[in-house]
């Protein structure tokens, strides 16, 4: 699994004018499911987005995470981040997961990273969203969960 990780000032998302999800300060995660992934990728990609230092201290320093400063989170499907862009000039997304498990897996993210403390907003799967978001900073960073870290 993929994810576009942005500290916002604000985020929503609206499908056919309506607004379906929508937060405060914290973070914008759009999450990308690999046809390989599963629910462990899932877990992994939620713990390490609400325990990612990107908000300053009072020092100005990014070492506080979302749970550190009682940020929301809005997370966001996207399967184009599973495109393949090395070859042509239309991105391939032969890697992404069929639809039934990639929504299965962005759900189980959701509930994993909201278990572990922030009040968690999602957009709707599979459909076509405008998303409005504040970027703060800008702080942008893309993880994902095959990636070994170390402590």
């Amino acid at each position: 699994m993929r994810a576009l990780v942005q500290r916002v000032r604000r985020a929503a998302v609206r499908v056919e004018g309506e607004v379906v999800g929508e937060i405060g300060a914290g973070l914008c995660v759009f999450v990308g499911v690999g046809h390989d992934d599963g629910e462990a990728d899932a877990a992994t990609l939620a713990e390490r987005v609400v325990h990612l230092r990107v908000f300053e201290d009072a020092a100005g320093k990014m070492n506080l995470s979302l749970l550190d400063t009682g940020g929301a989170l809005l997370a966001v499907s996207q399967f184009t981040l599973m495109g393949d862009t090395r070859r042509g000039r239309r991105p391939s997304f032969v890697a992404a997961a069929e639809p039934a498990r990639a929504a299965a897996l962005i759900d189980h993210f959701a509930t994993v990273a909201a278990a572990a403390g922030p009040r968690v907003a999602t957009g709707r799967f599979g459909a076509h969203m405008m998303i409005d978001v504040g970027a703060d900073g800008p702080v942008t960073l893309m993880l994902d969960s095959k990636e070994k870290r170390s402590a």
